[in-house]
């Protein structure tokens, strides 16, 4: 049987200070694999993310200053980050990673058909980006999420507003 998640067990809280290196990990838990080729010592990978970590963490930060940044806990343990911004017309989801331990397990498909319903329910767009190589795109497709173009190493996509 599988091991998969209570939708009660999936809480969330908003980030504080305290949460930058909790943030960090999960950050670089979405690098491991790319970083495992790159053929650099432990040292220069982890100075090179923590880089990569810091930029990405001050762009969020002031390109999206009105959003929701969120910690993911599930049985009341930290396992991701939800960044989320709530725009007039659309929600744009900045952000979705968890943990490897807590990866393919249900609570990110969860998260993000609970995200479908509630932008389905207030008749708004929904929009991220995706990367290319990401094979979650085709579970965002079965969401109803189109590629609408390409901005770099990442696929945007859109969910459009509900018939009404």
């Amino acid at each position: 049987m599988e091991n998969k998640i209570n939708t009660d067990s999936i809480t969330f809280r908003s980030v504080i200070d305290t949460d930058l290196e909790f943030l960090y990990r999960v950050y670089a838990s979405t690098r491991n694999e790319e970083m495992a080729v790159t053929g650099w010592n432990e040292a220069d990978i982890e100075n090179f993310l923590r880089m990569q970590f810091n930029l990405q963490h001050t762009y969020y930060r002031q390109n999206y200053p009105q959003a929701a940044f969120d910690i993911i806990l599930i049985d009341g343990i930290p396992a991701g980050r939800l960044y989320i911004d709530h725009q007039q017309d659309k929600m744009v989801v900045i952000d979705i990673a968890l943990l490897p331990e807590f990866r393919g397990r249900g609570a990110g498909g969860r998260i993000m058909r609970t995200l479908v319903e509630e932008v389905d329910k207030e008749g708004l767009l929904m929009s991220l980006h995706v990367e290319c190589n990401n094979p979650v795109r085709s579970f965002y497709k079965t969401l109803g999420l189109v590629e609408k173009g390409t901005y770099g190493v990442y696929y945007y996509m859109e969910r459009s507003r509900p018939e009404v």
